[in-house]
């Protein structure tokens, strides 16, 4: 059975695991503070370093999120100039040079027909991110984001 279309609607993705495992290891951080400070035994030193080691777990979860999500990026904008290099004019391929990331990543969406006039529309009225992926009619879809 095909997938469906990509569309506006229904182009953004989330992690199923990512979300609640952060959840539970921000709640293991909330768990070790109580315990740290309210616990009336000896210990101290050990409940802090469980705190220190909550926080920890929780840190390396959210790099192990972002760190992907920006060498993604960074394809993108690679692939996006590519891209432009193939289908703009030199002077337009410049022009577009001085999009910001986050339209770069909403043009990446367009096909290649309407790109041209994307581009330029963006450049001509600064449509934001959302704009851009409301605008586009036929899109390419990209299921492959982490």
């Amino acid at each position: 059975m095909p997938a469906q279309p990509q569309t506006f609607q229904n182009h953004t993705a989330r992690d199923a695991v990512h979300t609640p495992v952060l959840l539970v290891l921000l709640l293991n951080i909330f768990v070790a503070l109580i315990w740290a400070f309210v616990a009336h035994s000896p210990g101290l030193p050990l409940r802090m370093w469980v705190v220190l080691i909550s926080a920890a777990l929780f840190l390396s979860s959210l790099k192990a999120r972002t760190n992907p999500q920006r060498v993604q990026d960074r394809l993108i904008r690679l692939e996006e100039r590519l891209r432009y290099a193939r289908l703009l004019s030199p002077t337009e391929a410049a022009a577009a040079e001085i999009l910001p990331l986050p339209k770069l990543i909403a043009l990446r969406f367009a096909s290649d027909t309407e790109l041209p006039a994307l581009i330029s529309r963006t450049l001509a009225e600064d449509l934001t991110p959302k704009q851009i992926k409301q605008a586009i009619q036929a899109w390419l879809p990209d299921t492959h984001r982490v």
